[in-house]
C-alpha cells in the first residue's frame, strides 16, 4: 500500500493516537521478556522473517532473530531505536512527519544514516505518569508491518482490544 500526500495527516494522526492509547502502568524486565516473546509467537504464527528487540532503558532485555534475518536487521533495529530515543516518538511517525513536510528524514535533521532510520518498526514504551522507558522494535517487513506487528503485540499486551482509528 502506498501512502500519498493526502493520506499523511490522517496516518500520522492515527500513529499519534496509538501513541497516546498505548501506556503501560508499568514496565520491568519480565515485561519486556513476555513483550518480545509475544512479538516472537505472532510473527512464528505467521512465518515472518523479523527480528524482535524490546529495551528499558538503554538495556537490550530481549533480543531475538527468526530465521530469514541477517545481521542487517540488527543495524536496522539501531538505527531505528535511535530515533525513538532522540525524537520521543515511533520510528514511524517520525518519518512521516518529515514526508508530509514534503522533505525526508535525513534532509530534515542531518543525521548519519548509519546511526538513525526513521522507518517503522520502533515503537516507544510509555508507563503512565513517567514517559518513555524502553523501545520495542521488529525489523524485516515494510516499514507500515514492522511497525503494525509491534503495534498489535502491545495491544494484546495491556488487554486492549484493536480499534479502527483513521
Amino acid at each position: 500500500m502506498t501512502t500519498t500526500p493526502d493520506d499523511l495527516p490522517a496516518l500520522i494522526a492515527s500513529v499519534e493516537a496509538q501513541e497516546h492509547d498505548l501506556v503501560l502502568r508499568s514496565f520491568t524486565h519480565d515485561d519486556a521478556w513476555r513483550l518480545g516473546c509475544l512479538i516472537v509467537e505472532l510473527a512464528a504464527e505467521r512465518d515472518l522473517a523479523v527480528t524482535i528487540d524490546v529495551r528499558k532503558g538503554s538495556q537490550q532485555v530481549f533480543h531475538a532473530a527468526r530465521e530469514g534475518t541477517t545481521p542487517d536487521n540488527d543495524s536496522w533495529v539501531e538505527r531505528k531505536v535511535r530515533v525513538v530515543q532522540r525524537f520521543g516518538a515511533s520510528s514511524y511517525v517520525v518519518g512521516l512527519r518529515a514526508k508530509a513536510k514534503g522533505t525526508t528524514f535525513n534532509d530534515q535533521h542531518q543525521l548519519p544514516l548509519q546511526e538513525y532510520a526513521a522507518h517503522g518498526g520502533a515503537f516507544p514504551l510509555r508507563v503512565e505518569g513517567v514517559g518513555i522507558v524502553g523501545v520495542a522494535t521488529v525489523s524485516g517487513l515494510p516499514q507500515a508491518d514492522d511497525h503494525a506487528l509491534v503495534v498489535e503485540a502491545l495491544r494484546s499486551f495491556l488487554g486492549k482490544p484493536e480499534t479502527l482509528l483513521a
